[in-house]
């Protein structure tokens, strides 16, 4: 290792690459491309992976969303086109008689004028129950969600979003416990949340028991949520689903026009699949181009050594044995690699920030062992083609090699 330390091994190193230039840029641009593409492209994936997920918040993914439509087939002395419209009965039934349900949350929605003092907003008014933070948990910034007891006295209480809270709040004015009015009746606020993309940003949530006397409902409700245990499959599920609901409505069993549905479950794992690709791709484009790279170095040095054949033959005959001049060779492939992996990390960290910094992926990183593994890997690569032009450089003799042009 003290070929290492001497100043004649890095100064002969220094005038390689400083003779070659433009040949030493072209030989550290594969391995350097090779990691900056590994890089580059796992951070983006991950980038891709967390805005997927950001999406979606902390809602249950193993979910369909499903409402009532209207017939397509006369059944049982009905006519086709008739309304569909689902009960609180039906919730009871869905959670009784199929296993493979973990929640099942009724919904309904309106719009509605929103006054609070001088400042007023058209907002989506929810009817929701407290399963729905189940369901879909949301992220208070201050006060609670709907409770049971919200539910059983028809209190007028209401949560709202971060973005109805700064239009008709001032800012940082105190929203807890305050009233706003609703179509014309007051509800006091108690609690504040922030939304997820995958919801709107303008939402007031209210007992689902208050909605219902207030909006005249019945025990009729818009759509439902229903989310699967995650040991079985949603999509069949939802299927068992809605053929309870056709015997319940008496639905003909081959009509698929009578519930209308939005299988999230089913939309996820499609997504996750691609990505699951994505990243095996990933991983085969830039381990692909990082062997390239690294063969690249190996190549250059081959031409290298057949330029140097002269002056290996004259370094032979002042006395260099074969084996300092095989480290010669390898300290330089070694060198090289060492360089062109170091750029390629600091370009690739450096493109995943103005990445991050432009909001174009939500936190794009790549795990820092995977870097130093796929770093180790190229330099024991780097190393190991060395010997190639190492082998090369040493099995001409002296006299053979003082007679190459």
């Amino acid at each position: 290792m003290k070929f290492l330390f001497e100043k004649d091994t890095w100064q002969e190193i220094y005038g390689s690459i400083r003779k070659n230039k433009t040949r030493t840029a072209i030989t550290i641009f594969g391995a350097f491309w090779g990691i900056l593409l590994l890089v580059g492209l796992l951070g983006a994936a991950k980038g891709i992976e967390n805005s997927f997920n950001n999406m979606f918040g902390d809602f249950a993914t193993n979910s369909v969303f499903m409402s009532g439509n209207r017939t397509s087939m006369p059944f049982k002395g009905f006519q086709e086109g008739r309304k569909i419209n689902l009960r609180l009965g039906d919730v009871d039934k869905i959670r009784s008689e199929i296993d493979a349900v973990q929640f099942v949350v009724p919904r309904n929605a309106t719009g509605g004028q929103v006054v609070h003092g001088l400042k007023t907003g058209n907002f989506t008014i929810f009817g929701d129950f407290p399963l729905l933070d189940e369901v879909q948990k949301k992220k208070l910034i201050e006060g609670r969600f709907i409770n049971q007891s919200d539910i059983n006295e028809n209190k007028k209480i209401c949560v709202i979003s971060e973005g109805v809270y700064k239009e008709l709040f001032d800012k940082n004015e105190d929203s807890i416990n305050t009233y706003i009015k609703i179509s014309g009746i007051n509800y006091k606020v108690v609690g504040v949340y922030e939304t997820s993309q995958f919801e709107g940003k303008n939402n007031i949530h209210i007992p689902f028991s208050t909605f219902k006397l207030v909006y005249n409902k019945g025990d009729k409700f818009e759509w439902m949520v229903v989310t699967g245990k995650k040991e079985f499959d949603i999509v069949q599920v939802e299927a068992d689903v809605k053929l309870l609901l056709k015997n319940l409505h008496k639905i003909h069993p081959d009509d698929n026009r009578a519930f209308r549905g939005f299988n999230l479950g089913e939309r996820i794992k499609q997504v996750t699949g691609f990505l699951t690709g994505m990243q095996f791709l990933t991983w085969f484009v830039g381990i692909a181009t990082l062997i390239a790279g690294v063969f690249a170095i190996g190549n250059i040095l081959l031409i290298t050594v057949k330029e140097r054949t002269k002056e290996i033959g004259i370094r032979r005959a002042l006395g260099a044995t074969p084996t300092k001049v095989r480290q010669q060779i390898i300290l330089e492939s070694l060198f090289l690699t060492l360089l062109a992996g170091s750029l390629g990390i600091i370009a690739g960290g450096g493109i995943l920030m103005l990445i991050d910094k432009f909001d174009l992926l939500v936190n794009p990183t790549v795990n820092i062992p995977i870097v130093l593994i796929a770093y180790a890997v190229l330099v024991i690569l780097g190393t190991l083609i060395g010997f190639i032009p190492a082998y090369m450089a040493t099995v001409v003799k002296p006299i053979d090699a003082l007679r190459e042009e």
